[in-house]
């Protein structure tokens, strides 16, 4: 016996309707959407952009080409399955893992150039991961990998902590922006104690670290 409780899908209005204004009004401004809705359109908005700038880079960013090259070279693989633009509740904007690949965060890059270093800092990660064999749990490891990371990708040149941080400083600004980012990243560590305890490390493998500039020859920007 057929359940008289199943009811048709409502088909949906007709092009020119009242309800097809109301819904294409809504759509264009926001108005009128439930907060569920309106975050479903930001996150698929973000996605989008933040793919379409994957790909845009992967074609005409030399450093985005040039790591993506030297990770090939290493035996390693970025495809669509290892760099991935998801949410993030953290206030971070990308993150490695050696199992899963490049994680972009698309809710917290903010255009195309911060887009660049972001990707660009996590294939220095994916580099030295297959290059040198890191260990992750070892804060040495991680703090060096993260002095390289914040070094080479142009996260640390001028223009960005000037005009994006607000941070003025001429005199040694580019180590002091790799030290003060290599610092923060091991703070979170699960192995680190405290804040004290990530600057220490990082200071201890400061030196060889950041003179250490493979596979470039030198600091890229």
């Amino acid at each position: 016996m057929a359940d008289s409780s199943t009811q048709t899908p409502e088909a949906p209005p007709a092009r020119g309707e009242p309800e097809w204004w109301r819904r294409t009004f809504s759509q264009m401004t926001g108005m009128g959407l439930s907060e569920e809705e309106r975050r479903a359109r930001k996150a698929e908005r973000d996605c989008k952009k933040c793919n379409d700038n994957v790909k845009y880079l992967k074609r005409f960013s030399p450093i985005v080409i040039f790591l993506l090259q030297n990770i090939r070279d290493a035996g390693g693989n970025m495809d669509k399955s290892t760099i991935q633009c998801l949410p993030c509740d953290d206030m971070q904007a990308g993150g490695f893992s050696p199992k899963y690949g490049v994680l972009l965060c698309q809710n917290h890059l903010r255009d195309r150039g911060h887009t660049e270093d972001t990707l660009a800092h996590e294939l220095v990660h994916a580099y030295d991961h297959l290059r040198f064999q890191v260990d992750w749990m070892d804060l040495r490891h991680h703090a060096c990998t993260e002095i390289r990371a914040s070094s080479l990708s142009g996260e640390c040149r001028w223009t960005r902590e000037a005009f994006t941080r607000g941070v003025w400083d001429f005199t040694k600004q580019h180590q002091a922006c790799v030290r003060r980012r290599a610092t923060l990243s091991v703070a979170r560590h699960p192995k680190c104690e405290n804040d004290a305890h990530a600057a220490r490390v990082v200071n201890e493998v400061w030196d060889s670290c950041f003179a250490d500039t493979r596979p470039f020859n030198e600091i890229y920007r």
